[in-house]
């Protein structure tokens, strides 16, 4: 997919929660997984290992922010984290609290659906932005809203 038409290169209807100069993190809309985040990679890479160590790094490090971020607000069963790139061939990793009682589980979200479910609430952009930050110790840019 070349970078012109890769929808990760250019946002749109996204709910941004962090980002800094080479990454953001935003909310996925999905009803069933409240606290869904999705950690993008600015530049068109389709791969981990196209990256230099170094950004690797802090790429894993913003990840892992959100994980700790999300584990500490909404105190999942577990956490998924997943980068796949299958359609969507631009490097980003899914972070998603996942519940016992959510409709999907012991499966991955997109697996066969367990049951219904009524989810939690996702926390508040502004909150786990500042989580975000904390975690990293590093302020991103101020989260600005929805992208559109």
């Amino acid at each position: 997919m070349p970078a012109a038409s890769c929808p990760l290169c250019t946002p749109q209807d996204e709910t941004l929660i962090w980002q800094d100069e080479s990454c953001r993190v935003i909310q996925v809309d999905d009803p069933d997984y409240p606290g869904f985040c999705r950690v993008i990679w600015h530049d068109h890479v389709t791969e981990m290992s196209d990256l230099p160590s170094l950004e690797q790094q802090h790429l894993m490090s913003v990840v892992l922010a959100t994980e700790r971020a999300l584990r500490a607000l909404m105190k999942p069963d577990k956490i998924n984290l997943a980068s796949f790139g299958n359609q969507v061939p631009h490097l980003h990793w899914h972070v998603i609290p996942r519940y016992r009682e959510d409709a999907h589980f012991p499966e991955s979200i997109w697996g066969r659906r367990q049951r219904e479910s009524s989810p939690g609430q996702a926390p508040e952009r502004e909150i786990l932005a500042h989580w975000i930050t904390s975690i990293l110790g590093h302020p991103g840019k101020p989260t600005g809203g929805t992208v559109v």
